[in-house]
This record gives structure tokens, sequence and C-alpha cells, in this order.
């Protein structure tokens, strides 16, 4: 009963920590995006992407990985026999990388308060990807264990990229001409009280 405790509470953790690798890339784009555009919306809007990054990292994400770790020990503390299956290894290997990812973001929310932007909007578009795909994989080895179905695991992630990757690049082009329509109708409305002025 003690361990169930421990894995309820670890399935609360992962998905307080996973809404939060989900959401601050997705305010990292924002954030790139507002870089792009003029004063003072520029500074208005860094500011306040600045205040949700930090708030939802340090209230919701750090204690939500904490409660993870700590509920993943409490639980093969209480069944060391977890240590001897193969698909916890899997999973193990595939949170330290999430882990890196974590810190990385951390790493990124420091640099763009110091005004250093190394990635466009577009680029954090496929940075917020990778969680989903490490979510993904981590759910599958929890609930088919040692009996993971490789094959299909690896063409429903494949599957699953791909068709990321094509809303991104539709959403892209999208933007694009949204941005050239827009200029072009400004062009025009320009043209337009140039016209009306020489009469």
């Amino acid at each position: 009963m003690t361990y169930l405790w421990f894995k309820a509470f670890h399935i609360v953790g992962i998905v307080a920590w996973f809404a939060g690798l989900f959401y601050l890339p997705r305010l990292f784009v924002y954030h790139a995006e507002a870089n792009e555009q003029s004063e003072p919306a520029r500074s208005i809007l860094q500011q306040q992407y600045q205040v949700m990054e930090k708030r939802l990292y340090r209230l919701i994400m750090t204690p939500a990985l904490v409660l993870t770790l700590t509920m993943a020990i409490a639980m093969v503390i209480t069944v060391p026999a977890l240590l001897q299956e193969r698909w916890l290894h899997v999973k193990i290997a595939l949170v330290v990388c999430m882990l890196i990812y974590d810190h990385y973001c951390l790493r990124l929310m420091k640099q763009m308060a110091r005004g250093e932007f190394r990635f466009t909007g577009q680029q954090f578009r496929w940075f917020n990807e990778i969680p989903t795909v490490f979510f993904v994989a981590i759910i599958m080895l929890a609930v088919f264990k040692n009996s993971f179905p490789t094959s299909a695991a690896a063409w429903s992630i494949l599957a699953m990229i791909v068709a990321m990757a094509a809303i991104i690049q539709f959403y892209a082009r999208k933007r694009r001409l949204d941005k050239e329509r827009a200029a072009a109708e400004s062009t025009a409305d320009l043209t337009e009280l140039g016209a009306k002025g020489s009469v």
C-alpha cells in the first residue's frame, strides 16, 4: 500500500513537471518574438515573459521535479527488485535526458533575462517539441514495461515527430504569408493616402 502512495504522488509530480516543460519553451517562443517588436512593446513584453518564466520554473517545475524524484527513490527503496528491471533502466536514462533539458531551459531563461537571444521564435518551436517525444516514450515504458512494443512504438513516435514537423512548417508558412499580406496592405494604404494628398 505504501508503494502505491509513492507511485500516485510520483505520477502527480511527473504530470506537473512535464506541464512546465511543455509550457516554458512556449514562453521562450513568445519571449524571442517579443525581442523583434519595437519599443515600448518590446520592454513591456520581455519583462512580462521574464516574470512568467521565473514563476513557472521556481513555483511549479522545481517543486514538481523534487516530488517526482523523491517519490521515485521512495518506490525503489520500498521495492528494491525494481532496479533489476531493464525497462526501468531505459526509463531512468530518458529521465536523465529530461533533467538535462530542464537545466538547459534554466540556462536559456537566464540568458534571455540578460538580453541574449540565441534562438529565434521558430527555433524555439522545434525546441518545444522535445519533451513531447520523451513524455510519450516514458509513459509507454511505464505501461508496457519489459513487453515494450519496440517496432510499434518506434513507428508511432516517428509519425508523431513527422506530424509535429509538418504543423510547425505549416504554421511558419502561415505567419510568413500573414506578414506579407499585412505589409502589402500597409503599402497600399500609404499609396492611397499619397494619392489623396496629391489631389
